[in-house]
């Protein structure tokens, strides 16, 4: 298909999402019914250059996971997705490859922990989606591009993250991330985005490619569901973090949440107030 036409359509369908359903703050004076530009780039993950650029039809080919995170941004029912897909020149995703799009109902699900910091990993722990009060919390996600959105780049290569760690629970942790790695590619074989991704974690990371080839059984899982996080503004937080899995999707949601009264839940709400102020300026 003509890449004028995938951006047309990407345009009429920004222009049917009202604000309020995905989260962006709506102001008095605002007369744009959809989402502008900016913040359907925003929501994406992707310059507002570039989706201009695409809705121009003047950048050709968008890859799959521009195209995904535009379908996950504009909510769109499977066959529009699969017709976004088709207008990119991409096959919609089959079973054989890793699943990153979130299903209607695990999008009610997230919007009713609008004010709770939430994200969603896929099986490759590729950041999904994160919410505004994570980011808050966590720090900002929306600029994070490539490799940076993988949670096991960023604790093994990367700046690593704001949660506490003795150097025996991030050992512990840095394994099973790479052990669960292994198990999701042994499910999808045939994805080339994960051999992709595991040869640049490889190159990018001798702890990595030490876990990946190594023997040993790997550690069991986490017997606390307590993490400390290290906010910049309201210091060390101690929060609960569930972590529920999607198994029809194969995706990983986290919840971090505090007990109403405590110092805790106080520096949480401190934390998310401060930071989702900065995300709206």
């Amino acid at each position: 298909m003509e890449s004028w036409e995938f951006g047309r359509t990407v345009h009429r369908w920004r222009d049917r999402v009202a604000p309020e359903t995905v989260g962006v703050p709506v102001g008095r004076r605002r007369r744009a019914s959809g989402l502008r530009r900016e913040e359907l780039a925003g929501l994406a993950g992707i310059s507002a250059d570039y989706l201009t650029r695409l809705e121009q039809g003047r950048a050709t080919t968008p890859s799959a996971q521009v195209v995904e995170a535009l379908a996950r941004a504009l909510r769109l029912s499977d066959a529009e997705r699969d017709l976004l897909y088709r207008l990119a020149g991409h096959a919609a995703p089959g079973l054989d490859v890793v699943p990153s799009r979130l299903p209607p109902s695990v999008q009610r699900l997230l919007d009713r922990l609008a004010h709770t910091p939430v994200v969603v990993y896929d099986a490759t722990w590729t950041l999904v989606h994160a919410n505004a009060p994570y980011d808050a919390l966590m720090g900002e996600t929306t600029s994070w591009r490539g490799i940076e959105r993988n949670a096991i780049w960023r604790n093994l290569a990367g700046p690593g993250t704001r949660t506490v760690h003795t150097g025996q629970e991030q050992a512990d942790h840095e394994a099973r991330l790479v052990a669960d790695l292994r198990l999701t590619a042994s499910r999808y074989p045939a994805d080339r985005a994960l051999r992709q991704l595991i040869a640049e974690l490889t190159d990018s990371s001798p702890r990595f490619a030490e876990l990946w080839d190594s023997d040993a059984p790997p550690p069991l899982p986490d017997p606390s569901r307590h993490k400390t996080i290290d906010h910049p503004a309201a210091g060390h937080i101690t929060l609960d973090c569930d972590a529920l899995i999607v198994a029809g999707d194969d995706l990983r949601i986290m919840v971090y949440t505090a007990e109403p009264g405590t110092q805790d839940a106080e520096r949480l709400a401190l934390a998310v107030v401060l930071g989702t102020q900065t995300l709206v300026e």
